[in-house]
């Protein structure tokens, strides 16, 4: 296999020097950040975390998506993206390609930070770390590739620094946006944010914020279409099919709306599935259409000369654009809106504000009025021997963040529910 030019040292370079023993690996650094993630506890772990539905809701469906089902679909997509720029793209040369074990890795990992219960979970954590460096689902997939997601050294699994860089949405410190409810990075993750600059400072064009959270390397923009497209697609079929979209909600709610041309042929579209029962095949669809809305063009920034990943960026077809937007809206006005989903939500808010609370008082500002043991050694160790309060609170995070629903429920139950016993308790 030839060499591919588009990536050079600069891009395969990792956080740390590490050494592979006296033969080389025939994998590249690419397929090796890839695998790294695949075999990981945290990739594993997202099986049980919500991509929309909690499973308490759909019990009796096995078949609605997670937040892993929904990673690999999105690293399907992400794949096809590369294929059908390399086939179609004059900027492309033949030996110079986008890696598509690099995009693959960057998809596999977009949500590894993400908390139980999908984004109330991380609205409901940003709301309790707001004295101790804030929440971010993105920020805290940066912390499990550079921090924690093997526990060797606390240096996580080592990424290169194109994968950082494909994962890295925003580019923002959460210092530079005093307030902000999400799209940021941890202020301790300066280093990482530097690693991926080069160590250079960014230009006066790009101020905190949407302006330079836009500045995204080639694959990271790949990555974002991908998961725009799996989650307006698959994630509205799972949402018709478990029944929280019908034909009379959807007309209900047009009747309501001042929608265009186009709004309304998708509308019609998707109605029309409906009542033929063919609603997964028809919305799969329009997954071959968006990655082939998809073309490069050359840009220029201040990185450009040291990398590829910022001579080119992704065009995206406005009228795919503008159908995923429609998309989400439905889901967003139809799906999270809903009372049955608003109750699943306040649940899982007092959920996670119960745990936290519980250790708070043991272990980040501790009390003194117990000292039981409330987390497992391993996790509890590191969090003691910590002095700052910003820190342990860090740790504690980090636990409770890495907990899938069912768990941070048996959790809540064993600490809260007098009346909950399980043998599984004594083990």
């Amino acid at each position: 296999m030839g060499t591919n030019t588009f990536y050079n040292d600069f891009d395969t370079a990792r956080l740390h020097p590490e050494s592979r023993g006296s033969s080389e690996d025939y994998r590249s650094a690419f397929q090796i950040d890839r695998d790294r993630i695949l075999h990981s506890a945290a990739l594993r772990r997202l099986q049980g975390k919500t991509q929309v539905f909690q499973s308490s809701l759909v019990i009796e469906n096995d078949s609605y998506r997670t937040r892993l089902t929904h990673s690999l679909e999105v690293a399907q997509v992400g794949r096809s993206i590369c294929g059908w720029l390399t086939s179609n793209s004059s900027l492309l040369a033949d030996a110079g390609q986008i890696d598509t074990d690099l995009v693959e890795a960057a998809c596999l990992a977009h949500d590894l930070g993400h908390p139980p219960f999908g984004h109330t979970g991380e609205q409901a954590l940003h709301r309790l770390m707001q004295p101790y460096g804030g929440f971010e689902g993105n920020a805290q997939t940066l912390r499990q590739l550079t921090h924690t997601l093997f526990d060797e050294g606390l240096k996580g699994m080592n990424p290169t620094r194109a994968l950082i860089d494909a994962v890295l949405k925003y580019k923002t410190l959460r210092c530079e946006i005093p307030g902000a409810e999400n799209h940021y990075i941890y202020d301790d993750q300066r280093e990482y944010l530097d690693f991926v600059l080069n160590e250079k400072s960014f230009p006066e064009e790009f101020p905190p914020g949407k302006k330079r959270d836009a500045l995204q390397s080639l694959e990271c923009q790949i990555m974002d279409w991908a998961d725009d497209t799996a989650y307006s697609t698959n994630d509205l079929a799972d949402a018709v099919q478990i029944g929280f979209i019908t034909v009379t909600k959807l007309e209900n709610w047009a009747e309501k709306q001042t929608l265009g041309e186009d709004e309304v042929n998708h509308l019609k579209f998707l109605i029309d599935a409906i009542r033929e029962n063919k609603v997964e095949r028809r919305l799969a669809r329009g997954i071959g259409g968006n990655i082939q809305a998809c073309s490069l063009r050359e840009r220029t920034s201040f990185l450009s000369n040291d990398t590829r990943r910022y001579a080119l960026e992704l065009v995206i077809d406005e009228a795919a654009r503008l159908k995923a937007r429609f998309h989400k809206r439905i889901a967003r006005e139809l799906v999270f809106a809903s009372n049955v989903l608003q109750q699943s939500d306040f649940k899982a808010e007092h959920i996670l504000d119960g745990l936290f609370e519980a250790l708070h008082e043991r272990y980040i500002e501790p009390s003194g009025r117990t000292r039981r043991h409330l987390l497992p050694k391993a996790i509890e160790q590191p969090i003691e021997q910590e002095t700052c309060p910003a820190l342990r609170a860090r740790l504690v995070c980090d636990w409770l963040a890495n907990l899938t629903d069912r768990a941070a429920i048996r959790v809540y139950q064993r600490l809260f529910d007098v009346g909950h016993s399980s043998i599984a308790d004594l083990v």
